[in-house]
Formats: C-alpha cells, sequence, structure tokens
C-alpha cells in the first residue's frame, strides 16, 4: 500500500557484522553451559584483540572493529538470558483455568530481533490436551512479553520514534548506521500501524498534569497534506509490468513516459497534492504572576500539549473538551477558557457548542493581513501611503475600534479605482464585520491574553508539515493518521509512557488468551469516529 515512501520487503536489513557465532546451533539447542563457555572465550578473544591492537591500529579503525565485536558479545549474551529462561521455565503437563497443557518436543527455534541483532533461541511449544485447535503457546515468550513478530519490542519502539521523525527508509538508514542492521522499512511501518491502533486508548485514559495554571488556552488550526487519488492507488497496486532496462534507470524512466504519453496540463487554480485537512489543536495554561516591577502578568504556556487528526474538525473538539475536563476546566468550574482560531466558520460554531463559555478571540495576525489587502485596494503597493494607512488601522484595532475599522472600509470602496477592488474592499468589511465580536483585542491585551495563534502555526509546521508534507509524498489518510497520532505522542514527550501502556496491554492479552500477539498490522485502523458518529 503505498503511502508516500519507498518500501523495502526484507524482514531485516542488515549492514555489518554477522550472526556467525549463532550458526552452529541452528539444528540443535545450545545449552546454557555452552553458551556460558562461548560468552567467556568470546570475552578472552575480544581481550587479547585489545592487546594486539594497542601501539599497532589507530583509534578510528580500532572503534569501527569495537562496535561489531561488542555487539556480537551483546548477541551471545542475549542468547544465553533466552536459554536460561527456557531451562527454568517449566514444561510438566500443567493446568490454566482448567485447561491441561503439556509441552510438544523437540523445542522449536527462532530469529529475535534485538538491539544488538537477529538472535537464535530455542523454546518449549504448550499444547492443550483436548483439543482447541487454535494451537498453544510459547511459555518462555509469554513470561517474557516477546510477541509472535520476530521483534524485541525495544527495537520496534525505536525504529517507530525515529519514523515519527524522518521517512521510514531514512529511519532504517540511521538504525543501520548505529546499530549495524534494521528492520526494513515495510516492518517499520506496520510496527506504526501496530502502535497507531493504541494511540486513542492512550489518549483517553493519559492523565492530567500536574502544575497547571488558572487560564486555559486552545488554540485551532487546519492543514492539508498530499493524498493519493483513486487512480494513483489503482496504478501502484496493480501487476507490475517487466522492466525492458533493468540496468539503466534513465532509459527505464524514459521508456515508462513513452509508454504513458504526456500528462494533461493542469487547468489554472488545479491543485496537484490532493490535499486532505487535518486537524491541529494546541492546549495550554497560563499562570498569575507579576514582572520585575510588580505588575501583573499571565506566564506561560505550562503543559503545553499538541493533538492532531485526519477526522474531521468536530472530533478535534471533542477530544479538546475531553481533555480541558481533565485538567479542572469543566463546564461550570469558573474558569477562564480562551479559544484562539483563524476565522473559520466551523472552528467558530464547534467553539460555541463545546466551550460556550469561553472568550473566543480571531487571530489578529490574519486581521492584519486583511487589512494590508484592503490597502492594496486604494494605495499603490509598496508606497509610504499604504503603510501609513495600514498602521493607522492596527492602531485603531489593537485600540479595540474594529466598528470603526469597518466604516472606513465600507466608506472606501467607492475610492477603489476598479470594480475588482471595489468587491474585493465589500469582501474584507464583510468578513470583519461578521467577526467583530472575536476582535476586543483592547480588551485581551489588558489582560495579558493571547492575541495570535503562533503556537498552533508553528505546531502545524512542525508536527504537520515537516513529516507530511514534503515532495513526492502521497498518503492514505487512514495510514498517516496512526503516524500523525504517533508523532503527537513524541511530541508530548509521553513516548515512554505510552510504549509502556502499550506494552503491558500486548502482554495481559497474551496471559489472558494464552496466544501468542502481534504489534505488526499491514491494515490501518478507520479514522476516529470520537464525537462524529
Amino acid at each position: 500500500m503505498p503511502t508516500g515512501e519507498p518500501r523495502i520487503d526484507a524482514g531485516s536489513l542488515h549492514c555489518k557484522g554477522d550472526n556467525s557465532e549463532q550458526d552452529e546451533w541452528q539444528d540443535t539447542a545450545p545449552s546454557s553451559a555452552a553458551l556460558r563457555s562461548r560468552v567467556h572465550q568470546e570475552v578472552d578473544h575480544l581481550l587479547e584483540w585489545v592487546g594486539r591492537a594497542s601501539g599497532r591500529t589507530e583509534y578510528e579503525p580500532f572503534e569501527a572493529d569495537l562496535i561489531i565485536r561488542v555487539f556480537r558479545l551483546g548477541r551471545l549474551l542475549m542468547a544465553l538470558f533466552l536459554c536460561l529462561w527456557e531451562e527454568r521455565t517449566p514444561v510438566a503437563p500443567t493446568v490454566v483455568r482448567g485447561k491441561e497443557w503439556y509441552g510438544r518436543q523437540p523445542s522449536k527455534s527462532r530469529l529475535l530481533g534485538t538491539y544488538f541483532g537477529k538472535v537464535r533461541y530455542w523454546r518449549t511449544y504448550l499444547l492443550q490436551r483436548n483439543g482447541d485447535r487454535g494451537g498453544g503457546y510459547y511459555p518462555v515468550d509469554l513470561a517474557l512479553g516477546l510477541t509472535a513478530d520476530g521483534f524485541s519490542m525495544g527495537i520496534l519502539s525505536r525504529v517507530v520514534r525515529l519514523a515519527t521523525k524522518m521517512s521510514y527508509a531514512a529511519s532504517a538508514a540511521v538504525t543501520v548506521h548505529f546499530l549495524n542492521w534494521s528492520p526494513s522499512t515495510k516492518t517499520i511501518e506496520e510496527a506504526t500501524l501496530g502502535l497507531g491502533r493504541f494511540t486513542a486508548d492512550w489518549v483517553e485514559q493519559r492523565p492530567p498534569p500536574q502544575g497547571d495554571g488558572e487560564v486555559l488556552v486552545i488554540q485551532v488550526d487546519s492543514k492539508a497534506t498530499p493524498t493519493a487519488r483513486e487512480a494513483e492507488l489503482k496504478k501502484r497496486r496493480g501487476k507490475r509490468k517487466p522492466n525492458p532496462y533493468p540496468d539503466s534507470p534513465r532509459h527505464r524512466g524514459r521508456h515508462r513516459r513513452l509508454e504513458r504519453g504526456s500528462k494533461p496540463r493542469r487547468n489554472k487554480g488545479d491543485k496537484s497534492k490532493n490535499g486532505k485537512m487535518t486537524t491541529v489543536v494546541v492546549m495550554y495554561t497560563l499562570k498569575h504572576g507579576t514582572d520585575a516591577q510588580g505588575r501583573p502578568m499571565l506566564k506561560g504556556p505550562i503543559n503545553r500539549w499538541v493533538y492532531a487528526s485526519y477526522a474531521p474538525k468536530r472530533h478535534a473538539f471533542t477530544i479538546a473538551r475531553r481533555e480541558a475536563d481533565k485538567r479542572g476546566f469543566h463546564l461550570g468550574s469558573g474558569k477562564h477558557i480562551q479559544i484562539v482560531t483563524d476565522g473559520d466558520e466551523d472552528l467558530e460554531r464547534y467553539a460555541g457548542e463545546f466551550f460556550p463559555q469561553a472568550q473566543h478571540a480571531l487571530d489578529v495576525i490574519h486581521v492584519v493581513e486583511y487589512l494590508w489587502k484592503a490597502g492594496a485596494c486604494l494605495h499603490r503597493e509598496g508606497s509610504d501611503a499604504l503603510r501609513g494607512w495600514v498602521e493607522k488601522q492596527k492602531d485603531r484595532l489593537y485600540e479595540g475600534k474594529s466598528e470603526t475599522i469597518i466604516g472606513a472600509l465600507r466608506a472606501s470602496v467607492k475610492l477603489a479605482s476598479s470594480e475588482k477592488k471595489r468587491e474585493r474592499l465589500k469582501q474584507i468589511a464583510r468578513y470583519m464585520a461578521k467577526r467583530v465580536h472575536m476582535m476586543n483585542y483592547d480588551v485581551l491585551e489588558a489582560a495579558d491574553l493571547e492575541l495570535s495563534s503562533g503556537m498552533v502555526e508553528g505546531a502545524v509546521r512542525y508536527v504537520v508539515s515537516q513529516r507530511f508534507d514534503e515532495g513526492g509524498m502521497r498518503w492514505i489518510k487512514e495510514r498517516a493518521e496512526a503516524l500523525l497520532q504517533l508523532r503527537c505522542i513524541e511530541i508530548n514527550g509521553d513516548w515512554d509512557a505510552f510504549f509502556k501502556f502499550t506494552h503491558s496491554r500486548i502482554n495481559r492479552n497474551q496471559r489472558s488468551s494464552r496466544r501468542p500477539q502481534t504489534l505488526l498490522k499491514d491494515a490501518p485502523e478507520p479514522l476516529p469516529t470520537l464525537g462524529v458518529v
């Protein structure tokens, strides 16, 4: 499935080093004594090698070789750890919840992707005695919290965390650079989709922050990301045609262009990226305090939290309402809430529905942009007269004289030199008149509240644009949603707590069902419906 990024279908990528220390045990399970002996041998060889290298080898090649040898020792220690667990886990017939289980010999081997690379270990398989075709389970895997995916949860956590900041391919490349191996891009994407199943539950049970302020500020904005059209998806999902030029990419591309024919030229106003909207919410609090001269002021931001989703805007406000309730700003609490948006009518409607007692402000920067557009209809662009006119209107704006500005705009319509400019002035006047109740900037400034939505504007660029709006990307909303939610969790500083929550949930499911669970998923979850349905 295309997600805007290249994919590699191998289970893992190996760059440096190997797993030769495990090859001799591919057919039979080693004892812990044999592994201990091998570890001691490896340590002795390592010490001898260090002694031989000192005084003969330069630092850089020594460090590079040492990393490979230490990782090899790490794989042996991991194999010893798993072998000891297997030897100490009872395999005699046992009864669990009224069901009798027994072991099936011989033990089965498995390669586990760890921080140090692939490690082979052996474990006993338990079957239910009386029927139950669902199979059995591996007691060691169950005890250690290992899923059926063939990777440790720690390595999957690391590569997905990287994927929240860069492409799946770049995440794999960076992992290879530091660990000498990496899960494939396909595995990283499937781990992302698997972790994405738990984000909604995590956000719901996420505890409220400590040490909040007395004023809650909520800023909301939207951003469109490039999305694949159905025609693109159909082309990518179809069977690949044979490549007539496997050794020459330039001729291969030329052949495809000739086969496809020239692309139709887009008409004016046509969009190429087929953008689908995300809604971004930033919440934080402000605390009453004083400045150096003892004058009252609001300090912050405190406990900033970001949420973004491809779901409809109403879902984002439902989440914001729930988080506000968690933080003690529920309806009837008497605490002050301020909402700042860019004038979007849907956002204004939902703000009134979910936060009826909040103080709703229109981002002053958007208003100033409209003033520049209006001034350009009356004065030459770049002229001193235009700058003077805009500065005069800005002074009125910050003095709370929005009605005066609207009246001046209406009176200036007849002064415009063309019908197009006159119509633009009318539109700007209507825009401001419709939102004049959100433009009390003198009151907001006196109370030291927010006048602009700079916090959410920055979040839109950092959370969405830097990861989802790069050149050549084409996303599927449902697949991008999982990554977007995980990126928010990482940015909020909740990754470790979220992963602990996810791992404990998977372990609980494994132990209650006695069935191996999988984290990797190749299909995404539907978009959130909380507050929408």
